[in-house]
């Protein structure tokens, strides 16, 4: 009988938070390719309540709401690994010290072009209390935006009308890697944040003219931030729209947050990436027969995933097994995502082949979303399997004996640096 060697990978966020037991035969040659803030410790209640008194190019925020009228608290959805409830007490306390009362505050998902939340999904983000105290909304992309003015990249500027009706507003969210806008966290807020459908698609237009041009900064993860056209233009959008501060998380392996910037949303955001470049880099390897790579702080959107393993496979191919266990399945998106067989957002991609050195794709997920699934690769070229054993019957069949193997325990937001 073979022996196996036991990796326990992440999964199931804002679903539990377990592990998956990964069993890889003791023949293969495995590393496991972790990013190195994995093991940060978590923030601790003194270290968060510093970075609240101390922000970074701002008051803090007790002195910028004196005398406010109406207060407006932005925060991320369940595609972003922010645990956003450990970090509302610190503003609710900021403002009762300012003296604005409950009556005056309200909460609004930035969604973007997502879709909108459950009362489920509120109390996961929010907690509870929260529900209990203050009115949460969803942002609609479509209705209520109010037009602010146009970018210097011509980007036309309309957000949500609730928002523009505060004089206070603050933003909670993460950094992370991110495919067009090399990280996130900062502006994104706003833009795509809490913007119209016609801002959203104008500014993520700016992605694809910078490839035409050559531009390294755009869809590609952590890289080319300084000249990434859609951070600039999110960056000029918040500072048009008003936003105060941003409070940004950055996380560890287990959706723990390792530090916290606070502050100005520009000044704040340059600052915490530079942080983010260090504790989200992998190390590369490279010429992989297998590379299993893991979906777990953006389980929905488990694409973000697969380009970071097809670099680490032989050039002349091999097996990618994406991993990607949520119960939601893949987000909704009604700027990019499928509403028919043929059918999609005005940016809909149908995939056409894999990516460069997969020769396979095995997708193990327990919660098979086939109309979604269009955007990892063609439905007919996809091995699908719901166990990690039924995964494991494919790649031992072809390598019996040894095989090089890579794993990357979160590949939603690792990347690999130029």
């Amino acid at each position: 009988m073979a022996d196996y060697n036991t990796i326990k990978l992440p999964q199931l966020a804002w679903y539990g938070d377990t592990e998956l037991n990964v069993e890889l035969p003791s023949s293969w040659d495995v590393t496991i390719c972790r990013m190195r803030g994995y093991s940060r410790p978590r923030l601790t209640q003194p270290e968060t309540k510093h970075a609240f008194s101390h922000p970074i190019g701002s008051q803090p925020i007790r002195e910028l709401a004196r005398g406010k009228k109406e207060v407006v608290i932005l925060f991320d959805d369940l595609t972003r690994p922010t645990p956003v409830a450990e970090l509302v007490p610190y503003i609710l306390e900021e403002l009762e010290v300012a003296g604005i009362p409950d009556e005056r505050i309200r909460f609004i998902a930035a969604l973007g072009a997502h879709r909108a939340l459950t009362r489920i999904d509120f109390v996961k983000k929010l907690g509870e209390a929260v529900l209990d105290r203050f009115p949460v909304y969803n942002h609609n992309p479509y209705e209520n935006c109010t037009f602010v003015g146009k970018t210097s990249r011509g980007t036309p500027v309309s957000i949500n009308s609730e928002v523009m009706s505060c004089d206070l507003k603050l933003g909670i969210g993460s950094i992370v890697p991110h495919a067009a806008a090399s990280f996130g966290g900062g502006g994104k807020i706003i833009l795509p944040g809490v913007a119209s459908m016609d801002t959203i698609a104008a500014n993520h237009a700016l992605a694809a003219r910078a490839r035409e041009r050559g531009r390294s900064g755009s869809m590609t993860h952590g890289i080319g931030f300084e000249e990434n056209e859609l951070r600039l233009d999110i960056a000029e959008a918040a500072k048009m729209v008003g936003l105060d501060v941003k409070v940004d998380a950055i996380i560890n392996n287990k959706r723990e947050i390792t530090a916290l910037f606070v502050g100005e949303p520009l000044a704040a955001h340059l600052e915490g990436v530079k942080l983010a470049k260090e504790v989200y880099m992998t190390e590369p390897v490279g010429k992989r027969d297998i590379v299993i790579s893991n979906a777990y702080a953006k389980g929905t959107e488990p694409f973000h995933a697969s380009p970071l393993g097809a670099r680490m496979l032989t050039e002349a191919g091999g097996d990618l097994v994406l991993i990607d266990n949520t119960p939601e399945g893949l987000i909704t998106h009604y700027l990019g995502g499928s509403w028919g067989k043929n059918i999609g957002g005005r940016y809909w991609q149908r995939r056409s082949r894999l990516l460069p050195r997969v020769k396979r794709l095995i997708l193990l997920t327990e919660y098979l979303d086939r109309a979604e699934a269009v955007r990892i690769a063609p439905l007919d070229l996809v091995t699908w399997v719901k166990t990690w054993g039924e995964a494991l019957e494919y790649l031992t069949k072809d390598y019996p004996g040894e095989a090089k193997v890579a794993v990357i325990p979160d590949g939603t937001i690792q990347y690999i640096p130029e």
